[in-house]
């Protein structure tokens, strides 16, 4: 396989940020009177995207009061963030929403940061064709054109792993930046085929009455997806606020599993302006992703080693000796 040119996911702030971690500053470590006089942490989780019922969980452990009871004061900050690690470790973030590549790129840049929950237990990411497309298997690829946000993020990594998974390259294809315009282009047959996130843009193309077909990156290459990520000086320094955290939201993903007509009531306070009919049908798709094989947070070794080694083979990390260190399950259970 040729060469596969090099991207970076985490920016020129992360270098500057690292100067800050290494003081051993981390947010949440403040405390504010509330909930009846009861004293709760404050704590700050960058989920690194608009509001949107894709952080549902999070919502309604809110709404219902499961961070209160647990002691914490919980903020969300919204935003399209291109190094959220690197808002952690600047000290604006407890913890972050991200996913496994996201980690162990900044881990091979000395961050320590941990996985302590991976909510989404499938990759959400896949390759989207037209229903009529030549493209039926992932080597009808070779020779077509693909259309992915840019270089970087999830779809780019998922596009990879799909490449990577049949022995091709991003020389194989006639890759394009389109930005967040993968529907547009595809209605408007810019591009033979574009990735996205398997929640969202079939959703859409399929209620402009534009039949798809979908190659789901979890079917292919497992990776880890988005989960809670703090540092490990916060571990150290306050493993019960990040147990509380973590079983409080865990706890708001089994009400939204269970009660997916009242989180989306629920979830409407954040989300100014939802539609409902799309938030429902972004809910029900996204469920399965949460559910996975049932055990909802929980860090799949194998799937953290097969995470690492491809992005290894890729030369987008160095090799990872122990990959076990990226991850914890003691907060899970």
């Amino acid at each position: 396989m040729r060469k596969i040119t090099r991207f970076v996911f985490v920016s020129c702030l992360l270098v500057f940020s690292l100067l800050l971690g290494a003081c051993g500053q981390s947010a949440g470590q403040g405390s504010s009177a509330s909930n009846g006089g009861k004293t709760l942490t404050d704590v700050t989780i960058g989920l690194g995207y608009i509001p949107d019922i894709q952080f549902a969980p999070f919502y309604v452990a809110k709404a219902k009061g499961y961070y209160s009871q647990a002691g914490l004061n919980v903020t969300f900050n919204h935003g399209i963030v291109t190094d959220l690690v690197g808002s952690m470790v600047a000290g604006r973030n407890t913890f972050v929403f991200a996913s496994g590549d996201e980690e162990l790129t900044a881990r091979s840049k000395g961050v320590q940061a941990v996985d302590v929950a991976t909510i989404f237990q499938r990759y959400p990411v896949c390759l989207i064709v037209p229903a009529d497309s030549p493209i039926r298997t992932l080597a009808d690829l070779k020779g077509h054109s693909v259309g992915v946000p840019g270089p970087y993020g999830a779809t780019y990594v998922g596009l990879l792993a799909l490449l990577y998974h049949e022995h091709l390259s991003v020389n194989d294809i006639h890759l394009q930046s389109i930005g967040f315009t993968q529907v547009a282009a595809l209605l408007g047959h810019k591009v033979d085929a574009v990735m996205g996130y398997s929640n969202n843009e079939p959703l859409q193309l399929r209620r402009q009455g534009f039949p798809v077909r979908t190659f789901e990156v979890s079917d292919y290459q497992p990776l880890i997806s988005n989960g809670i990520v703090t540092l490990q000086t916060t571990l150290r320094q306050q493993p019960q606020m990040v147990r509380a955290f973590v079983q409080a939201t865990l706890r708001g993903l089994r009400e939204v599993i269970a009660n997916p007509e009242e989180a989306l009531q629920l979830s409407k306070s954040y989300v100014p302006g939802m539609d409902l009919a799309r938030a429902r049908d972004v809910l029900q798709a996204t469920i399965p992703i949460w559910r996975g094989n049932g055990h909802l947070g929980y860090n799949d070794p194998a799937t953290w080693q097969d995470t690492a080694t491809f992005m290894a083979a890729l030369k987008l990390i160095p090799a990872v000796p122990d990959v076990s260190a990226a991850y914890s399950n003691q907060f899970v259970s």
